[in-house]
């Protein structure tokens, strides 16, 4: 087990499934962009997901699906630092998904506890990286690609793009416990792909905590003959309870009831 100091708040890596909320301030996200645009409705859905049982709410004000359309630092700073503010009052902890560093600085300045970097320190050549010191906030570092095209090993390119995220991280003076890796599940990867990456989980427990996000994904709706996301919540079940058996400690998710009681059952089994 591990504790995670994360600001004035604190998380245990080790002894049960973290639950992760997934709180998407955008109009676009691929299952529930629009639905939580308003600081009034992101608060509703924040509070709810506290009561079932989230952990930590992961705030995101730019969409990362595929073929997203970009927007610029100050549009995501006024979605999600108003949002911050306000979720903090809650008593959450609190992520901020981002990979540009103006927009983690906002939302660590407005009371975010987290990094969740989608090009784990590696887009803007280590600024992200003096955030994270400055702060002195734990990092989830995702494994991402531009295409999906791998020339070795599908699991060993992973593995040297973290050891590329440690290096920015022991540079930039940040500890290599308080980074959580991400396989980046739909990111620069087909159906093929994920699947042996989601196989092959436990081949990076032995380089840090990692941490699960395959909720409502692409791949899921393709298996279960193209259903669409807001009826994937069973088969993210099943890749949170795969995700457990390999040596998971946090997953991030949209349904979070379902997902807690999944997580507790297996945690009983696999934990135990």
């Amino acid at each position: 087990m591990q504790i995670l100091k994360c600001r004035d708040k604190k998380i245990e890596l080790g002894k049960r499934t973290l639950i992760m909320g997934i709180l998407n301030i955008t109009p676009d996200s691929f299952s529930d962009g629009g639905e939580h645009n308003s600081v009034q409705e992101a608060v509703k859905h924040a509070k709810k997901m506290l009561e079932e049982g989230a952990d930590i709410i992961d705030i995101g004000g730019e969409s990362t699906r595929p073929g997203h359309i970009k927007i610029s630092e100050e549009e995501e700073i006024a979605r999600v630092v108003p949002v911050i503010k306000e979720i903090v009052k809650l008593g959450a902890v609190i992520s901020i998904d981002t990979y540009k560093h103006k927009v983690a600085k906002a939302a660590f300045e407005a009371g975010a506890h987290i990094l969740n970097d989608i090009w784990g320190l590696q887009y803007d050549k280590g600024e992200m990286a003096k955030i994270v010191r400055h702060y002195n906030v734990p990092v989830i570092a995702m494994h991402n690609q531009n295409d999906k095209e791998y020339k070795e090993d599908i699991m060993l390119c992973m593995k040297n793009f973290f050891k590329k995220t440690f290096e920015i991280a022991e540079k930039a003076g940040i500890e290599k416990d308080t980074i959580i890796l991400d396989p980046g599940i739909g990111f620069g990867k087909g159906i093929e792909e994920n699947l042996e990456v989601l196989s092959r989980l436990h081949e990076i427990r032995d380089m840090g905590r990692i941490l699960l996000g395959c909720s409502r994904k692409r791949f899921i709706g393709t298996i279960l003959n193209e259903i669409p996301p807001h009826e994937r919540a069973i088969g993210t079940v099943a890749t949170t309870v795969c995700g457990i058996e390999r040596g998971v400690d946090i997953v991030r998710v949209h349904d979070i009831m379902a997902n807690k009681q999944a997580a507790m059952v297996a945690d009983k089994i696999i934990r135990s």
